[in-house]
This record gives structure tokens, sequence and C-alpha cells, in this order.
């Protein structure tokens, strides 16, 4: 599967999109189906992986950069080359795994915060990529776990909701600057 947004992964001095931080509005809106996938759309993606490899992330979601489209961008691998980058246009999360895994996130959104969050290890995920075509993945492991948290993002959800260790959390936002009231725990 060829990308048709193919961007060099480096860093550049000037990514061409700001990343909001928790306490944003916009990090907090449901975002919108996309209608139709075309140019401008793909000129966003490719926007959006520049600004993520900029900023040495692995996933970026539209809301996070003020855009309010059910649009992800994934890459486990940013040192690779060869491994082109994952777009997930309106994704939906289909099956999850029924084995529960604890790791350590983190977020662009958050800078320098990174705690333990549960999620399920695999999911099976149908999406649009670039050329509009739907897509169906069954993954598990990193991938996945980027996946959901990016998904998150489109639901106005941030890692830091689904924290359970409260002390943990608060202390380690205090420590960034952040407001623990900012944060809004998924029950």
């Amino acid at each position: 599967m060829t990308s048709v947004v193919l961007v060099e992964k480096k860093k550049l001095a000037k990514p061409p999109l700001e990343i909001h931080q928790l306490g944003d509005r916009v990090l907090r809106q449901p975002a919108k189906r996309i209608a139709k996938v075309d140019a401008e759309i793909r000129q966003v993606i490719r926007e959006m992986l520049q600004t993520m490899y900029s900023e040495d992330g692995i996933g970026l979601a539209a809301p996070q950069v003020a855009l309010n489209k059910q649009l992800i961008v994934v890459d486990i691998e940013p040192d690779n080359a060869a491994r082109p980058p994952l777009i997930l246009i309106n994704p939906v999360i289909k099956k999850s795994g029924q084995e529960i895994e604890v790791e350590q996130e983190g977020c662009l959104s958050i800078p320098g915060v990174y705690l333990d969050v549960k999620r399920p290890g695999t999911i099976e995920v149908t999406f649009k990529d670039e050329q509009g075509r739907p897509q169906t993945l069954s993954t598990g492991g990193l991938l996945a776990r980027a996946i959901q948290h990016e998904i998150d993002h489109l639901n106005g959800v941030l890692f830091v909701d689904r924290v359970e260790n409260k002390l943990a959390l608060n202390q380690e936002l205090a420590k960034k600057g952040f407001s623990a009231q900012a944060v809004k725990p998924v029950v």
C-alpha cells in the first residue's frame, strides 16, 4: 500500500501546525466525520505528519492541531524511512481484545507527562485511507495503543482522563505546569 502523502521523516525548524495543550477547549470537542477524502484532506495529512515528526511524536489527531476532523496519523517507527505512516480517516474500533494491558503513555498535547494507562491489548479498527478506500486493521501492542490513544482525541478524551493513579497524575501535571482541573476522568 503506497502512501500518496509521503513526507520526509525529519524535524522541521518550524512545523506547519501548532499543537494545542491540555486546558485548550479544542481538545475537548468531538471531531466531525470527513465526508470526502480529497487533495485538501491529503494536504492536511502531510502537515500533520510533518508536525508529528518535528515534535518526536508517534501519533497525532486532528483536534490536537485545532482541526475538528476525524483524522489521525500514526507512525510507531518514525526512524524507519521504509515503513510508511498509517493514516486513519473516520476510524472506528469494531472489536477490542479481552486482555487489558497497562503501559506508560505520553501525549504531544501534554509534553513531559508520562503515566500508566489501561487499554485493550488488541483491537480491530475500520477506517478510510488517504485515497478514501475502506480498510480494516487488526493489531496489537504499541500500534493498537497508539490508535486507541489517537481515537480518544477524536472524542475529546485525553490519556490523563484514563489515569487511575490520581496522586501520580496530579504530581506529574503539577511538575510540568498543567492544571489537574483540566482532567475529565472517563467513567
